[in-house]
């Protein structure tokens, strides 16, 4: 009986194989150290800043709007993080010469900027833009809670993957007028999911679930 051969061009595949096995544990290794660490996945992961911002006061108490700092959230992927020069177009008649605000004060004369923890950071391996959700009518306190309530800020989602979906599956339970986003203490007069399944079909909102929409 013949025993089967491979193909003698396969010969040139084994250096690539060996590769394959050396940096396939790296990768992962690397992967799970960085990009999907327990910070990233856990609920009420809850850092504490360098400058203690509150938002419970700047959002709730004063009704700073979002968009008032995270300027960008209606055109860019990222949520910006306001330059020192923004905090201080209050903070030069307000609290001046607060301790607490010495670094602001330091980086808006020039200084390094603050170095503010990242709350919510998604793994290099996922894209994600902030700016077709709002342009949605998809709410801050979708994903982020109550921001306006907290002292500091911590996530209240997991923001997996199968969160995502469950969202991109089933939308109209978490739309709402594009000019409410912000609003975050907002409800709806009637039925939440009979007004999403109205503003999907008026601005053709049908969110893809291919993975080569977050992983590109």
């Amino acid at each position: 009986m013949k025993l089967f051969q491979f193909p003698r061009w396969t010969d040139r595949l084994r250096p690539l194989l060996g590769l394959a096995l050396v940096l396939t544990p790296v990768y992962l290794t690397v992967l799970f150290a960085y990009g999907a660490s327990a910070e990233n996945l856990n609920v009420g992961y809850e850092p504490e800043q360098p400058v203690p911002f509150s938002h419970a006061l700047h959002a709730g108490e004063l009704g700073l709007d979002c968009l008032y700092c995270h300027n960008t959230v209606e055109v860019a992927d990222h949520a910006a993080i306001p330059p020192a020069s923004t905090c201080m177009n209050c903070h030069e008649r307000i609290r001046p010469e607060s301790p607490k605000l010495a670094p602001v004060r330091a980086a808006a004369e020039g200084g390094l900027p603050v170095e503010w923890i990242k709350v919510h950071d998604l793994p290099e391996y996922v894209y994600f833009s902030h700016a077709p959700h709002v342009a949605a009518g998809v709410s801050c306190v979708e994903c982020h809670g109550r921001v306006d309530w907290m002292e500091r800020v911590r996530t209240v989602e997991p923001l997996s993957m199968s969160w995502c979906l469950d969202c991109h599956r089933a939308p109209e339970k978490h739309l709402r007028p594009r000019d409410l986003v912000t609003d975050l203490d907002w409800k709806p007069e009637g039925d939440p999911v009979e007004l999403g399944r109205r503003l999907m079909a008026e601005n053709g909102i049908h969110p893809r679930t291919d993975c080569s929409t977050c992983h590109r």
